[in-house]
């Protein structure tokens, strides 16, 4: 582990701008039924507007909305009903005057909530969908490009690597590369190294150890550790609910080797992490 400081950026998000030198903090809201920690708790519009009111309130800067379920195994869904799951939402908060996000790779449903008052284009599956570059390039909207090997169903069978940290950040070159060759802007990319995405828990742990290598590739850092399955593991079987600790501890960490945004469930917990560290190196 290596300590890194935040780069002196300013992320454009619309009328809003960003200030990836602070920690941000993201909070995830889950408009689906089947979601790994809160599936169908917040997929009706009043309840998903309150929950993403509450995280502001908390401390989040970014709302992360989400139609797809991309825990493991998780079945995919229609373009037409993850609009229908995203777009009343988008509606709602784009009313409130703050940065939200899509977690979506559907090129139609990110289009769709743009249009609403969506600023920023967070995909899983790193713009491999059809039409998703050109999409990316035509939006001019910051998009964060994870990394992931094969899809949902398959990604558990895909975690053979040489060396994780390494091959983690060739892949996303390899991504970064085609975002550029498309027309889209480097300083609207963000990276995110995809942690319980095709990697087991002594690599995601490793990952996390290593997380400072990933500012060799020279763009802002998005870490999304919140109540994944190895920190559960790690916790000696520790249910969604019981990894809020161990999700903001691993977030701080991250955020100590340069992560700009972690994307959170436990937004004040979190927060409250980052304010006594902030207050720390202040001394």
């Amino acid at each position: 582990m290596r300590l890194m400081s935040l780069p002196q950026r300013q992320l454009k998000c619309g009328q809003h701008q960003l200030d990836l030198s602070q920690p941000q903090v993201m909070g995830i809201l889950n408009v689906t039924p089947d979601s790994f920690s809160d599936g169908g708790q917040h997929n009706q519009k009043q309840q998903a507007y309150a929950h993403a009111m509450q995280m502001i309130i908390d401390g989040a800067s970014i709302i992360d909305i989400g139609g797809e379920s991309t825990r493991p195994g998780a079945s995919s869904v229609d373009v037409e009903e993850e609009i229908k799951r995203v777009l009343p939402v988008v509606e709602l908060l784009a009313k409130e005057n703050i940065i939200l996000s899509i977690d979506t790779s559907q090129p139609q449903v990110i289009k769709a909530a743009v249009e609403a008052g969506a600023h920023i284009w967070n995909d899983v599956r790193a713009l491999t969908r059809p039409k998703a570059l050109e999409t990316a390039k035509e939006l001019d909207i910051p998009v964060i490009i994870m990394h992931m090997r094969g899809e949902p169903t398959t990604m558990n069978h895909l975690d053979q690597y040489r060396d994780v940290t390494s091959d983690v950040i060739h892949e996303l070159q390899d991504r970064i590369n085609d975002a550029l060759l498309a027309g889209v802007k480097s300083e609207n990319i963000l990276i995110d190294p995809g942690f319980g995405f095709a990697k087991n828990a002594q690599q995601n742990l490793k990952l996390l150890q290593e997380f400072w290598k990933l500012s060799d590739l020279g763009y802002p850092i998005l870490s999304a550790l919140s109540r994944k399955r190895f920190i559960g593991e790690v916790l000696g079987g520790a249910n969604a609910q019981q990894r809020a600790v161990g999700s903001v501890t691993a977030h701080l960490l991250s955020i100590q080797q340069g992560a700009s945004i972690v994307r959170a469930h436990d937004v004040k917990a979190t927060m409250d992490a980052i304010r006594i560290w902030q207050a720390m190196l202040k001394i």
